[in-house]
């Protein structure tokens, strides 16, 4: 009997898969389903449907000064009590009212939960990633749900409750992702027609695919090569499924065109072909294509092309997730770092954010404990390496120490579990005199020297995740700058929670989400492994939200970190029987 059918699929059989489990108490469906899936020879990560939506909207709010918009999509999901969590973004359309987004959104599909989402369209004017700058162009909420039972919907854009953003609407399509394969591609062209007229042309490369409803569908949009007829693309990777539909033989699109920044592109040609062919180049074929312009076919009877396209590398890989590395026997390491400057106050004041509540609480526990929970259970031995840094130590209390055990054993650092790590910080907290600076980079550089050691290992065995907690006083920006760049060459990811009612300016600059993170030199990070979260946005909230929010790209850099490396999962796990 097949245990995990198409969740897209109407008529699919669903008793035997979670659409039972909301009728029992939530603390026993993780461990009940998990038991299922193994007694069922199933694993998890078959279990977990994966659900794409593509995104279209039409007639936007102009909100440009002698252009139209700019707009780009955020998808975010409720996080419960009026939290929203964002999940993915689209890239940013230039000059469209009417844009289809190539960037693809994804994202985990649970049968037995109501997913509530929000999808909220953007004028983006500058780099910032911060929106809030930025002009809203109107959203709907929505339930995934009722996106999945559709398969496509269409809906008007809100500016807010009842209040239509003109006669905008955005039209969501899912797909449910079943192939974890990506196609890997590089083109160049030869001798394209000349569109503009002080200069060459501008080209880029569009990829549509044929719907099952016969429309072509954008799957790829390439960068855009300026004043050349003769240009080279970047290589680029697209899951398989998002490309053809997983169908080697389906048509496939390709239109060339001249890039205008007011957004009405010229079209240069296009060719139609599919991935069979592509696949030819691997082999060291010259697979090339006409670009063929038809109002220039149409009035030319010697028109040839106007240029020709070629194939430099066609290429298929596996893309592995996150629970294929985890199941496959990749350990997450997990290490605290706690702030124990003066800017945190006096332990001994209620005003302290060291100060322990009757309840035996404070904000770095509350957060220690919302996180731990979540990282302990992909860690074997339980065995948590925790320090502290900032505090003047006993019994002489001379010097600041910016990096100490928080056992007070250096050659022993290891706590049992997270409650280890509470006890811990429970008994050295009133032997411990706060001070000061507030030194991020030893305990950076301490974690990421361990990490080094096992890199070398050549294998996706292990992977470490820092959780720093501070009041976010930071004082070796640059010296910190520097350990992170190094750092993101290594197996490594770095969690910043900002407890208190700081600003933390500096902590949004480290996570480098309003642009690239540079070293004091320029060097650039090799990818993203900073996440900040203040921690005061979740205070009132569940425990898992805040959780949910300080992981959310913890899986993402992961896989990022060993697809860069090369690296397969150690074990990767037995594929479920196919009925």
């Amino acid at each position: 009997m097949p245990v995990c059918r198409s969740l897209l699929d109407e008529s699919a059989d669903r008793k035997p898969t979670a659409a039972f489990l909301p009728q029992i108490q939530p603390e026993f469906r993780l461990s009940l389903w998990t038991t299922f899936c193994k007694k069922t020879s199933v694993r998890m990560a078959d279990c977990l449907t994966k659900v794409e939506l593509s995104i279209c909207c039409t007639n936007l709010l102009d909100k440009d000064v002698g252009s139209e918009s700019d707009p780009l999509c955020v998808l975010l999901q409720s996080s419960g009590n009026g939290n929203w969590t964002e999940l993915a973004r689209t890239e940013r359309v230039k000059n469209s009212s009417s844009p289809s987004f190539s960037q693809r959104l994804r994202l985990d599909y649970h049968f037995e939960t109501v997913q509530n989402l929000k999808l909220g369209v953007y004028d983006i004017d500058n780099s910032s990633a911060d929106l809030g700058d930025d002009d809203y162009l109107g959203g709907v909420e929505l339930t995934l749900g009722q996106i999945v039972s559709s398969k496509t919907i269409t809906r008007p854009l809100q500016l807010k409750k009842g209040k239509p953003a003109g006669k905008g609407s955005i039209t969501i399509t899912a797909e449910e992702v079943k192939d974890n394969r990506a196609i890997q591609l590089e083109f160049e062209a030869k001798n394209l027609d000349k569109k503009d007229t002080f200069g060459k042309s501008d080209p880029f490369l569009e990829f549509f695919k044929k719907g099952d409803d016969g429309k072509w569908q954008l799957v790829h949009r390439t960068e855009v090569v300026k004043n050349n007829l003769s240009p080279t693309w970047k290589k680029f990777s697209v899951p398989l499924q998002t490309f053809c539909c997983s169908d080697l033989d389906r048509p496939l699109k390709v239109d060339c065109s001249d890039y205008d920044s007011d957004g009405t592109h010229d079209l240069i040609g296009s060719f139609i072909t599919k991935v069979s062919e592509l696949q030819k180049a691997a082999s060291g074929a010259l697979v090339s294509f006409d670009c063929i312009h038809p109002d220039k076919q149409k009035k030319k009877k010697s028109y040839k092309n106007s240029g020709v396209v070629s194939v430099k590398s066609c290429e298929l890989l596996t893309q592995f997730s996150f629970l294929d590395y985890v199941m496959g026997g990749c350990q997450i390491n997990f290490t605290v770092g706690i702030d124990f400057t003066g800017s945190n106050g006096d332990p001994r004041s209620p005003n302290s954010l060291h100060y322990m509540s009757p309840d035996g609480l404070n904000q770095y526990l509350s957060a220690l404990w919302s996180v731990g929970h979540v990282v302990q259970d992909y860690d074997t031995d339980k065995l948590f390496p925790a320090f502290g840094f900032g505090a003047k130590l006993p019994p002489d209390y001379q010097a600041a120490n910016h990096e100490f055990a928080l056992n007070f054993n250096p050659n022993n650092p290891y706590c049992q579990g997270i409650a280890g790590i509470v006890e811990a910080y429970r008994m050295v907290m009133p032997q411990l005199r706060l001070s000061g600076p507030t030194n991020f980079s030893p305990i950076i550089n301490h974690v990421a020297g361990i990490a080094t050691q096992a890199a070398q290992s050549n294998s996706a065995s292990q992977y470490f995740v820092l959780l720093i907690l501070t009041d976010g006083e930071i004082t070796d920006l640059d010296q910190t700058r520097d350990a992170i760049v190094r750092a993101s060459r290594l197996p490594l990811s770095i969690i910043i929670v900002g407890v208190g009612p700081a600003d933390f300016k500096a902590m949004e600059l480290l996570d480098g989400d309003d642009g690239v993170l540079r070293s004091t030199v320029g060097e650039a990070v090799a990818r993203d492994i900073v996440q900040f979260v203040p921690f005061r946005q979740f205070k009132d909230a569940p425990q898992e939200a805040l959780a949910k929010s300080i992981l959310a790209e913890v899986p993402n850099q992961l896989v990022s970190y060993f697809k860069m490396r090369g690296l397969n999962p150690p074990k990767p796990a037995a594929a479920a029987p196919k009925s």
